[in-house]
């Protein structure tokens, strides 16, 4: 994975400290034209890998990368699934098997010969690989090397102990995918034990990690002691503690860290993506010129 991820925050009004700061981008995003020139901002300054939601108008974004194919050649799209608010709504309009018509790829009586009878006992795999199909569709022909469950669905499954369903979504994405499977979560130290247990090694988690111990279930000593002790690949989000910690001193805490393979992080500017890019650098030369000097 590259170390520099861009997210998608910033384009659908998720801002962690301020409704007001959501509500301007909202305005801000409003159209397709100013996410993709935010994703070329990005680009320019050297980062080549979109993580992001499946939001319906990723969707969009997807279809102006496939038709310019020589400008996002070594460009890459880490989706993360499912986009709650998308099911929920249809939920409520819709029903579940209304739902599940709208969702499921391909032929609906036809997936739903599987997917029907999955829902009728309960087959959770079979429904979690039909709708990770359904989310993928809008993926097509674009590089996804990496693949993740949400948080909202991963720590769902910790508490219930439903192991054989990230087990299942491990074994879907690369099967299908050719893709690895990533894991978000609020829980890192317990969700990298349970993968272990259940046989996944090494493997990519991505977790609030911050000098502020914002959203870190268990408390930055504990991240910090697993990241220290364990293998596997961390990806560090939320990285700026929802917004409470002063930009330079974030980044230097995270990458100070061992073994952090990503960070990820949002902008809205050409100017915010240059510096949290070129400080993140900055950083990441310094131990390379200390030992030098030593």
């Amino acid at each position: 994975m590259e170390r520099i991820l861009f997210g998608d925050n910033q384009f659908f009004a998720v801002n962690h400290i301020s409704d007001e700061k959501s509500r301007s981008q909202a305005i801000r995003f409003k159209s397709d034209e100013a996410i993709v020139k935010t994703l070329d901002n990005a680009m320019e300054s050297g980062v080549n890998t979109f993580m992001c939601t499946t939001h319906d108008r990723i969707g969009n974004i997807c279809g102006v990368i496939r038709n310019n194919p020589e400008k996002y050649k070594d460009f890459k799209i880490y989706p993360c699934m499912p986009y709650a608010h998308k099911y929920a709504n249809a939920v409520t309009e819709l029903g579940i098997m209304g739902t599940l018509k709208a969702f499921v790829p391909g032929n609906f009586l036809g997936s739903m010969f599987k997917g029907g009878v999955a829902f009728l006992s309960k087959d959770y795999i079979s429904m979690m690989e039909l709708l990770i199909d359904a989310e993928m569709k809008m993926f097509k022909g674009i590089n996804t090397p990496v693949i993740f469950l949400q948080n909202v669905v991963t720590d769902l499954l910790l508490g219930l102990n439903m192991t054989d369903i990230l087990v299942g979504f491990y074994n879907h994405v690369k099967k299908k995918y050719n893709a690895e499977a990533g894991f978000i979560t609020m829980n890192m130290p317990k969700l990298l034990q349970i993968l272990e247990d259940a046989g996944i090694q090494n493997p990519i988690i991505c977790s609030s990690i911050n000098k502020s111990g914002f959203r870190m279930s268990g408390g930055r000593a504990l991240y910090e002691k697993v990241l220290a002790e364990k293998k596997f690949r961390p990806i560090a989000m939320q990285v700026f503690g929802g917004g409470a910690i002063q930009a330079k001193e974030a980044l230097e805490y995270v990458c100070s860290l061992p073994q952090i393979e990503s960070i990820l992080f949002g902008a809205s500017s050409k100017a915010n993506i240059e510096d949290t890019v070129s400080t993140i650098h900055a950083f990441d030369s310094k131990p390379a010129i200390a030992e030098a000097e030593h």
